[in-house]
C-alpha cells in the first residue's frame, strides 16, 4: 500500500505533469515544424537548386554491381547510405533555422523594447520604492535625498540639518542574545 501512495505522489507532482504537457506540446509542435519544412520550405528549395535529394547516394560495400539505389536496397546488400545522412543534415539545418526565427519572434512579442540591463541601470528609492536611475541623488517621484552617508559628520559637511530624514531608510535586524 505504501508504494501506491508514493506512486500517487510522484504522478500528481506538479513538475511531472508540467513535463508531460511540455512533451505533448513539443511533439505536436515538432509535427507542425516538420510539415512546414517538408511542405512549404523544401519545394521552393527544389525549384531553386534542382532536386535537393541525396537519398540515392550510397557506397556499395559488396562486390556486386547495381544500377540504382533501389536495386541495391532490394537486394539487401551492405551499403553506406551517406546520401540519407546528408538529407538529414540539410533537413536539420532548415528546421533549426526555422525554429530560431520562431523563437526570436516569440521573444520580441513577449518583451518588446525591454533593455536586458535595466536592472543594472536602476535601483529602488528607499522611501517610495519606485525605480530610479542608479546614480540618482534625489528621487524624481518623492523628491527624497538619496545621499549615501553613514555618519552625522558627512551630513553636516553637506549642510543637512536633520540627516535622519535625508538618508535612505534602512531596516536593521539585530540578533537578540539569549540571556
Amino acid at each position: 500500500m505504501n508504494i501506491l501512495h508514493e506512486f500517487k505522489e510522484f504522478a500528481v507532482r506538479g513538475n511531472v505533469i508540467d513535463m508531460s504537457v511540455g512533451v505533448i506540446i513539443g511533439t505536436t509542435f515538432a509535427k507542425i515544424v516538420e510539415s512546414f519544412v517538408e511542405d512549404v520550405i523544401m519545394p521552393p528549395f527544389s525549384v531553386l537548386f534542382g532536386q535537393v535529394d541525396f537519398s540515392n547516394l550510397y557506397l556499395n560495400l559488396s562486390d556486386r554491381r547495381f544500377n540504382s539505389f533501389a536495386e541495391a536496397e532490394a537486394a539487401g546488400i551492405p551499403m553506406l547510405k551517406y546520401g540519407m545522412f546528408l538529407n538529414h543534415i540539410v533537413h536539420f539545418a532548415i528546421v533549426a533555422f526555422i525554429l530560431f526565427l520562431f523563437v526570436r519572434q516569440m521573444n520580441r512579442i513577449r518583451r518588446p523594447d525591454e533593455d536586458p540591463l535595466i536592472d543594472m541601470k536602476t535601483k529602488l528609492c528607499s522611501y517610495c520604492f519606485k525605480s530610479i536611475a542608479y546614480k540618482a541623488r534625489r528621487c524624481p517621484h518623492c523628491t527624497s535625498n538619496l545621499i549615501q552617508r553613514s555618519n552625522r559628520e558627512n551630513a553636516e559637511n553637506l549642510n543637512i540639518s536633520n540627516p535622519t530624514h535625508t538618508l535612505p531608510l534602512k531596516t536593521v535586524i539585530k540578533k537578540r542574545s539569549k540571556s
